[in-house]
């Protein structure tokens, strides 16, 4: 870690591809139909559902690090201040409800390796400063965090035992 608060960019890149990765490996063993199948986590969301929320989290982080060029607040903040979590994750979920599941996949891989690339442009300095100049914690430590899941920058990994229960489920269908 880069100190105890956040770990380096090339940790961050590396945690965030392997999450990507293992969703991956999982998604590509279910047949299409189990795609939009619900009860993902015994709840109400499919396969494709997860992957909008994914994709949502990554959208955030980028709009994030794009107001902080700016030095402005992360926009995802004031949504947090308002809103619960389940709700801003409701919200995305529903936003892309009408969207193909080919679509869903093609816009969150874009914004996958969009983010990716965001983060390897950041120079070591700028990841260990704040965010903003009114801020106190570090880009890394602050982008970990809109991220997070199972540590820093593990959202994906934070869904991977679910979506393996599902996949178990639901790969011989």
């Amino acid at each position: 870690m880069a100190g105890a608060s956040h770990p380096t960019r090339k940790q961050a890149i590396r945690t965030l591809e392997e999450g990507r990765a293992r969703i991956e490996e999982l998604l590509d063993r279910l047949p299409r139909s189990a795609m939009t199948t619900p009860g993902l986590g015994g709840g109400t969301w499919s396969p494709k559902d997860l992957i909008g929320h994914l994709a949502s989290w990554e959208e955030y982080a980028l709009d994030a690090l794009a107001a902080w060029e700016r030095d402005e607040p992360a926009p995802i903040d004031d949504l947090l201040r308002t809103l619960s979590t389940t709700r801003i994750n409701d919200q995305a979920v529903a936003r892309m409800a009408g969207l193909s599941l080919a679509r869903v996949r093609r816009e969150a891989d874009r914004t996958h390796e969009e983010l990716l690339s965001a983060i390897r442009g950041i120079s070591d300095a700028r990841w260990g400063s704040p965010a903003t100049s009114r801020g106190r914690r570090a880009l890394g430590a602050r982008l970990g965090s809109l991220l997070t899941g199972a540590g820093p920058f593990g959202h994906d990994a934070a869904h991977v035992r679910s979506l393996a229960s599902f996949v178990e489920r639901h790969a011989g269908t």
